[in-house]
């Protein structure tokens, strides 16, 4: 009995222990679960940053290389040096053309402002000319009031020669008949003699003022040969004064030849954009760069990135601004701290599923029946903070954790 009595305990033992650890492995495993599902991890991770390829501007041999392969770099520092002596010499060129073009624009401008002088001695030779022009036009006019006052002196001596000669022709047979006195007769005939001269006096008047009119009138006409010799004079002149503008329009070019030059002969020298690693070198000093074909990469040290691939399931409980842990395989013991930049939107779609979506027609759907769907992933942006510039590498394998609800909980900042 008592054999059965021990059996029977041991049973019950076995049973209870037996419940005990199935109910402990259901609590854990719900444990584990609760913990997966608010704090999301994965292992299909890797480490990022971002890079540039270095090529140069300006082709030409590398008189220096400053760095070596893997070798870290401060933004600032000189990464190579391309041979500058070309350069140098288009550039010294570039600003002699430019030296050259403003010399002729000196010199044109003095022949310009000789010119200009005689632009203003031709215009004053208008000024002189059309005022010699109107003196000469007053001159006739003049003239013309002296011909009119001595023709009518012409006519008036005429008049008094005629009453002269006719007065001593009446006096005359009258002295016969002694009615008149010798005396009378004698003043008669001076009278006449008198007006007789005083009648040519007026007729020479008369043909020295039409000769003065005469002469006016050729004044004048030699004025306005001399007004309209004048006026094409100015416009000979004027015609004659060149521009700037086909010099000065030529300074911005031989100003941008020179910024060009000086532009491709600051770019001999390449410097470091950012704090950077140095990567995939291949060459050494002497090699021949051609401009824009790259020669080495440069890492961007300043930021790191762990891109985690997530599953489909777990984006719910991922979100911008959680917490995240990120360790590396190379240094699994050691923890990074990180937050969630972003939460991808897009992967490319599975062609077994949807079909052939590209090219023309319709999609190619296949019919097939999965009876498994595996859950898509979409990469989800970790940012490290304060990373070291010595220890991460682009492309490394990692393992994300992101601190979920239970992280936004304990935070007082949410």
């Amino acid at each position: 009995m008592a054999t059965n009595e021990t059996l029977r305990e041991r049973k019950i033992a076995g049973y209870t222990v037996s419940a005990g650890i199935l109910l402990a492995t259901a609590i854990t495993g719900l444990l584990v679960l609760r913990q997966v599902t608010e704090n999301p991890r994965t292992d299909d991770a890797e480490v990022f940053a971002n890079y540039i390829g270095i090529a140069p501007v300006v082709s030409g041999p590398i008189t220096h290389l400053y760095v070596a392969d893997n070798q870290q770099v401060k933004a600032g520092d000189p990464l190579l040096e391309i041979d500058p002596r070309p350069y140098a010499y288009a550039l010294e060129h570039a600003k002699s053309d430019k030296t050259t073009l403003e010399g002729q624009i000196g010199d044109e401008r003095r022949i310009l402002a000789a010119k200009s002088s005689a632009v203003d001695v031709a215009k004053s030779s208008a000024d002189s000319a059309e005022a010699a022009l109107h003196h000469a036009q007053a001159a006739i006019e003049q003239a013309k009031a002296e011909v009119t006052n001595a023709k009518a002196n012409v006519e008036r001596a005429a008049a008094e020669q005629s009453y002269a000669e006719n007065n001593l022709a009446r006096l005359e047979p009258l002295l016969k008949k002694q009615f008149v006195t010798v005396d009378q007769v004698d003043q008669a005939r001076t009278a006449a003699v008198t007006r007789t001269q005083a009648a040519q006096q007026a007729h020479a008047q008369l043909a020295l003022a039409e000769a003065s009119l005469d002469a006016a009138n050729a004044q004048y006409r030699q004025a306005q040969a001399d007004v309209s010799g004048s006026n094409h004079g100015v416009q000979q002149a004027a015609h004659s004064v060149t521009t700037l503008a086909p010099y000065t329009g030529q300074l911005g070019g031989r100003q941008a030849a020179i910024d060009t030059a000086q532009y491709n002969y600051d770019n001999t020298r390449v410097t470091a954009p950012f704090d950077a690693r140095v990567t995939n070198l291949t060459l050494s000093q002497g090699a021949y760069a051609t401009a824009g074909q790259q020669i080495f990469t440069l890492i961007d040290t300043r930021t790191w990135w762990a891109i985690a691939n997530f599953r489909e399931t777990q984006l719910a409980h991922i979100r911008p601004g959680m917490e995240a842990d990120v360790y590396t395989l190379s240094r699994p013991s050691i923890r990074y701290r990180g937050v969630v930049d972003s939460v991808g939107f897009g992967v490319t779609p599975d062609a077994e599923l949807v079909g052939k979506l590209t090219g023309p027609g319709l999609p190619d759907v296949q019919r097939t029946l999965n009876w498994v769907h595996l859950a898509s992933r979409f990469p989800v942006r970790v940012r490290i903070e304060n990373p070291p510039s010595d220890t991460l590498r682009l492309g490394e394998s990692a393992i994300v954790v992101i601190r979920g609800e239970t992280s936004q909980v304990s935070s007082p900042s949410h």
